[in-house]
């Protein structure tokens, strides 16, 4: 094994990896990781339930409950986010 795979994920990493994590795309050895570090981060655990209380939410609004002007400043936010 490599040093990378060896070492604990940090919380950053974690957060990088939640997407992959709630579609099932994580690789054997990097669920793992994420699961080791999640079982001892209590703030990992918080955010990755607030992700998924956001899914939940969001999940379930439609293209029309969204406004143009919500949706135009959204997009906007998110194309100067860096």
């Amino acid at each position: 094994m490599n040093d990378v795979a060896d070492r604990e994920l940090t919380c950053k990493e974690l957060v990088e990896l939640v997407t992959e994590y709630f579609e099932g795309a994580l690789s054997d050895q990097a669920r793992r990781r994420f699961d080791d570090h999640l079982a001892g981060c209590p703030f990992c655990q918080i955010y990755l339930d607030q992700m998924r209380e956001t899914i939940r939410a969001t999940g379930h609004l439609s293209d029309e409950a969204l406004s143009g002007e919500a949706l135009d400043a959204l997009l906007a936010h998110f194309r100067r986010w860096r």
